[in-house]
């Protein structure tokens, strides 16, 4: 059965319900267009691109974008031979691409929060959803640096950056993905929900962590564990996968993982 990239388009949006977004768009190729096969990733880079075309599909949804600007305006160094070049890539295969960003962030749960917490295995253990974070008891208090290195190996992630005493004895995590790691929404957090420990994708350094270091200096036991962007919010992109290729049994569904954004030298 023919399927456009619109069908799939609606499919993800329904259960945003009716939000407006100006985030959430196709930036290439067309809604009408039949879809071949789906890729699925974190960000549209150039790598992640070469390798939908060598999958075979031409739909690409991902929650970032493809351009280096959150808002992907289309006039953004055009002229720039790394932009060029990569526009070109992506037109010379016809390639559809949906920036799928503000929608699943509003689906209840969050997916994309939802997706990190079922990758470090704590879905069965006691958690609330907050909206733009969640909160999870674990079962039995770990240490700070336990905690760091089950995150590190159910993430596959060779380093995490932390603040606060590794003998933190912690039991209540919030886990805020994406860049919503900012003082303005974590520090409350800490003292509302009674946290030993918040996870975050990222923020801005003088901020939540600055509040963590000073807590710990005061002799509270506080901890912050920062995944990256990319590395809190790409399980809810593999959780979404799932479920398209659950929708669309006639269509070949990959998820494409996005790699090391940074390198520690």
């Amino acid at each position: 059965m023919r399927v456009t990239a619109q069908e799939v388009v609606t499919y993800l949006t329904e259960p945003a319900g009716d939000l407006e977004s100006r985030i959430d768009r196709i930036i290439a190729g067309t809604p009408e267009a039949e879809v071949r096969g789906i890729g699925v990733a974190f960000i549209a880079s150039h790598d992640v691109v070469l390798e939908a075309i060598r999958l075979g599909v031409n739909l690409l949804v991902t929650h970032e974008g493809a351009f280096y600007s959150h808002h992907e305006e289309q006039g953004f160094a055009p002229e720039d031979p790394v932009h060029a070049a990569k526009r070109k890539l992506i037109e010379s295969d016809d390639m559809i691409i949906y920036r799928f960003h503000d929608h699943p962030h509003s689906y209840r749960p969050d997916i994309i929060t939802a997706g990190l917490i079922e990758a470090l295995g704590w879905e069965d253990d006691e958690h609330r959803d907050l909206g733009t974070a969640s909160v999870v008891r674990l079962p039995q208090s770990r240490r700070l640096s336990d905690i760091a290195e089950h995150v590190k190996q159910k993430l596959n992630l060779p380093y995490l950056r932390a603040v606060g005493d590794p003998e933190t004895v912690c039991g209540l995590i919030g886990v805020a993905v994406g860049y919503r790691g900012g003082g303005q929404h974590a520090i409350p957090l800490f003292e509302q929900e009674r946290l030993d420990l918040m996870i975050i994708g990222e923020g801005p350094e003088w901020e939540t962590h600055e509040y963590v270091r000073d807590a710990s200096a005061q002799g509270r036991a506080k901890a912050l564990l920062m995944l990256g962007h990319a590395a809190s919010e790409e399980p809810g992109m593999k959780l979404i996968s799932e479920r398209l290729a659950g929708r669309f049994p006639g269509l070949p569904v990959h998820f494409i993982p996005t790699g090391s954004m940074i390198e520690i030298l």
